[in-house]
């Protein structure tokens, strides 16, 4: 139970800097030019069964005003069964906003890039998961079958136009939108990118030859066998930029006149990331059993704490229910681009308001019930 409190304190941190860092990101800072096109480079061996390939992508640092390139890897999936959206950049109308990248059970809409490796703009065609088993298609990945025996091969005919664009919409961008099956993706369970690839876009970020400034498009380590090895013998350099880079992209970035005082987000991918829906939202663990040495106060306690997770549950699943039937009155409505993004924007306050809403009041049960903790006698050895 001691270590409890200080969890939630941590969990409320971890919110308010998510909040605090969304509001940033949509206010302090406009990207009036999009990032460099993707580099041509080859796929490092992928190095044992379960790792799942993440194409590379360019990050923004707001520190520098310079995009740099955070390296294709391969990344251990942290579910069987889950795989891969890589993040995309897209024109929101006055400036290009980065859509972060999720694990879920199926591939959602990421912009209709073409990263190549199996995502060639909708849909993933590197491979499938059997079960516990993820099956590698050969034809689009580079596995050494001695090592990796759950392969198969299927050639993969790519009708789209290979191009090396980075972003969607915009001046240049790619012109594609979600598919029905798309938007059914995104509203299923997600993961955020796990440690290894924040690790992985931290080490990135810290690497002046990855600024778009310095490599001129063309990144000396394009992909890593693994998350951060960006020195191991597999990594692999670009053979070429994918379009000319123009160094006046370099300071992209405007702030708002007279509002010079806001911080700057630390990242384009603000950590951790805020979420959008309820859905979205870590659930929370069912608190455990209290141990002041006093049953019948363990007894009202856990009553306590078993009626505010029950409230909490039921107020996550309404606002969920909530939040998926808006999107299906503006599928039908077919809603343009305006008020599909004032409902998405509507939906990652209500989200975040739950989510801060909840914690507070888990924070304040505690806090509640330590005085009397510590007034107890300890339970004997």
């Amino acid at each position: 139970m001691r270590s409890l409190p200080s969890v939630r304190c941590c969990l409320f941190a971890l919110v308010v800097s998510a909040i605090s860092v969304a509001s940033f990101a949509q206010v302090s800072i406009a990207i009036r030019i999009g990032p460099p096109a993707l580099p041509v480079y080859e796929q490092p061996l992928c190095p044992a069964e379960g790792y799942i390939w993440t194409p590379g992508y360019w990050a923004y640092d707001y520190d520098y005003g310079d995009y740099y390139w955070v390296p294709g890897t391969w990344v251990l999936a942290p579910e069987a069964g889950f795989l891969w959206t890589p993040g995309y950049w897209g024109w929101g109308g006055d400036r290009f906003l980065f859509h972060e990248g999720y694990w879920g059970p199926r591939v959602g809409f990421y912009g209709g890039i073409n990263y190549g490796f199996g995502y060639f703009g909708n849909g993933y065609e590197g491979g499938r998961w059997d079960h516990d088993r993820f099956f590698y298609n050969r034809s689009v990945n580079n596995v050494n079958v001695t090592n990796i025996h759950n392969v198969y091969n299927t050639t993969v005919i790519n009708n789209t136009t290979v191009n090396r664009v980075s972003y969607n919409g915009g001046s240049g961008g790619i012109n594609a939108r979600p598919t029905h099956q798309e938007e059914a993706a995104q509203r299923e369970r997600h993961l955020p990118p796990v440690g290894a690839q924040t690790q992985h876009l931290e080490a990135a970020r810290a690497n002046p030859e990855l600024r778009a400034s310095a490599n001129h498009g063309r990144p000396p380590v394009a992909a890593t066998p693994r998350p951060g090895a960006f020195n191991e013998r597999g990594a692999v350099p670009a053979r070429e930029a994918g379009a000319p880079y123009h160094p006046e992209a370099h300071g992209g970035a405007e702030s708002p006149r007279g509002n010079t005082s806001v911080p700057r987000p630390e990242n384009n991918v603000p950590r951790p990331p805020a979420p959008t829906h309820a859905k979205d939202l870590t659930p929370h663990p069912r608190p455990a059993a209290p141990n002041t040495g006093n049953a019948k106060l363990d007894q009202k306690y856990q009553q306590q704490q078993e009626k505010l997770y029950a409230k909490q549950q039921q107020e996550h699943q309404r606002l969920q229910q909530k939040q998926e039937q808006d999107h299906q009155r503006m599928a039908q409505q077919q809603a343009n681009e305006a008020r599909t993004q004032q409902m998405e924007q509507r939906h990652q306050q209500q989200t975040q308001q739950l989510e801060q809403r909840h914690v507070q009041q888990q924070q304040h049960m505690q806090q509640g019930q330590q005085p009397a903790n510590r007034n107890q006698p300890k339970p004997p050895r």
